[in-house]
């Protein structure tokens, strides 16, 4: 009898403190500015490649290229390095460059480093697996004559339960043959964050 009454306990105690664990979930728009914690996310992301692929689209430097060469620049994404004080993957970044610039229409884009060693691959393994007539040729590729990189830094200011955090983007186009930088670009995002008990 007892040892009923001890389980029935038990059960109810494990469904009582199960009920009080709940779960919500719901849908958001992809463009909604949703920040929980203050630190960078996928809307910083979207706006800083936004504002700063708007900027360089409207420079002096594709004109000229496009009236000497006729012909678009080819771009290429070099890489955007992390010296801020979070750990941020800063893909999501670079892949928004990415997109920005292709359907632009103004430049031609070709793969970064990674994703080149990817398709080189394939392309010597068609070399003898594939008939000669479908094999894509090697040393056909297209060169880049632009590349575009950058760094995002971070300034944090801190003091009772308050936080004020600076996202600084900075990127730089440069000229491949010459090395010349052609453009450069900044963005900035501020934000304060408060907490009723400081835990930083």
């Amino acid at each position: 009898m007892k040892r009923t009454t001890i389980l029935l306990i038990i059960t109810a105690l494990i469904l009582s403190i199960s009920g009080c664990a709940t779960t919500t979930v719901s849908r958001k728009a992809t463009d909604e500015v949703i920040d929980l914690s203050g630190r960078w996310n996928d809307t910083d992301a979207r706006l800083t490649a936004e504002v700063l692929i708007n900027d360089v689209l409207a420079r002096p430097w594709l004109i000229n290229f496009v009236e000497e060469e006729g012909a678009k620049p080819v771009v290429i994404i070099g890489s955007v390095r992390n010296k801020s004080s979070e750990h941020i993957d800063l893909l999501s970044l670079t892949k928004s460059f990415q997109m920005e610039l292709i359907n632009s229409g103004k430049v031609k884009f070709v793969a970064d480093s990674q994703a080149r060693e990817e398709v080189r691959t394939e392309r010597e393994d068609q070399q003898s697996n594939a008939s000669e007539d479908t094999a894509t040729k090697l040393a056909d590729e297209t060169g880049a004559d632009f590349m575009l990189q950058g760094v995002l830094t971070t300034i944090v200011d801190a003091v009772d339960g308050k936080r004020v955090v600076l996202y600084q983007t900075n990127m730089e186009l440069i000229d491949l043959r010459s090395n010349e930088i052609v453009w450069l670009g900044e963005h900035q995002i501020k934000k304060l964050v408060e907490q009723a008990k400081a835990s930083w």
